[in-house]
């Protein structure tokens, strides 16, 4: 049994779900959302709930897989997701210019990158970014992207990660005796 795809779905006031065969559409008011799940998963809309089921026992992996994306969507157009990002180093700085963000991270070039869709930045100070969008996969991904640029390196802990995350740092070389 699946615990997660046998998870009940409250629908908050305010968000509309639609089916149309396999295809899940939530409306809220940050935005709209569509996905395509398995057609052999089965969307039930009552009127403050949404259950979805499994046809069989073949599809399990895709029964808890399309639970949690609609769970997702409807937390995504009620309240969004973020993720916060700090770079740590001297000159490492994040200014926002237009459609783009520039990346200062000890390169002999600035790194410019293009903002997506459905994806806002706020930059409070020059080290600081907060990722803000509706899609949590679509920021997941744009802030990675962003910390791929200059990963935390392991022995002074310099470049862009994370807030929540914690670098180990290593100890590094010693003089001999």
């Amino acid at each position: 049994m699946s615990r997660v795809g046998n998870r009940i779905i409250s629908i908050p006031a305010g968000v509309t779900v639609e089916t149309n065969g396999n295809v899940v559409t939530v409306k809220g008011p940050k935005g709209e959302l569509s996905t395509t799940i398995n057609e052999n998963i089965t969307v039930e809309v009552n009127e403050n709930e949404l259950k979805l089921t499994r046809i069989n026992d073949n599809f399990k992996q895709f029964h808890g897989t399309a639970n949690a994306l609609v769970n997702n969507m409807i937390i995504g157009v009620t309240k969004g997701f973020s993720k916060k990002l700090e770079c740590v180093g001297v000159g490492y700085r994040f200014q926002l210019s237009g459609k783009q963000l520039i990346v200062k991270a000890g390169y002999s070039h600035d790194v410019k990158v293009a903002i997506p869709e459905g994806i806002t930045l706020e930059v409070p100070s020059n080290t600081e970014l907060f990722v803000k969008g509706i899609d949590k996969q679509l920021v997941g991904k744009f802030a990675a992207e962003i910390r791929d640029i200059r990963t935390p390196e392991p022995y002074k802990g310099k470049g862009i990660r994370y807030t929540d995350e914690h670098v180990r740092l290593k100890e590094g070389k010693k003089a001999s005796k």
